[in-house]
């Protein structure tokens, strides 16, 4: 690998953990500060759902009663939420991820995050949550690792 190169990968590295640090921030407040987002939904008690796509359904089938705004917020915003947590993942751990492990990664960060908010009594622990966010890190890598290829491919012309 060229000097150049090696100038790129690490100046790319440097702003991917900045980006993730500004992310991170931004994500912790969303899911633990803001009263927003169903936060004060649960607050004081443990709420939680063990019963995989319950939510995800009934966000679906009841979409005119509960609205296209608040079942796009909770079905994509969990998706979208998590998308660069996924597409980062390989920057900061600063070694080559596969999509199953940035998948993992996801899925372990997204269990952490639900058992903060349940044992903290913030919002709701929720299994579609988890899965959700699981999917939308395996969607960020998935848009990393085409931009990447294209990246390629044009340094290659």
């Amino acid at each position: 690998m060229g000097r150049l190169a090696m100038k790129k990968r690490k100046i790319i590295r440097i702003i991917s953990r900045i980006l993730f640090c500004i992310y991170m921030v931004f994500l912790v407040y969303f899911l633990f500060l803001s009263d927003d987002f169903g936060r004060n939904i649960g607050r004081g008690s443990y709420a939680y759902n063990l019963i995989p796509f319950q939510e995800i359904k009934r966000f679906i089938f009841y979409w005119d009663t509960i609205g296209p705004m608040m079942s796009c917020i909770n079905l994509l915003g969990n998706i979208v939420a998590f998308m660069p947590f996924g597409a980062l993942i390989r920057w900061v751990l600063n070694r080559r991820v596969r999509w199953y492990e940035a998948t993992i990664y996801t899925f372990i960060f997204s269990l952490e995050v639900e058992f903060i908010q349940f044992i903290g009594r913030i919002g709701v622990f929720d299994v579609d949550d988890i899965i959700l966010n699981t999917l939308g890190g395996f969607l960020g890598f998935i848009v990393y690792y085409i931009l990447l290829l294209i990246n390629r491919r044009s340094e290659r012309e």
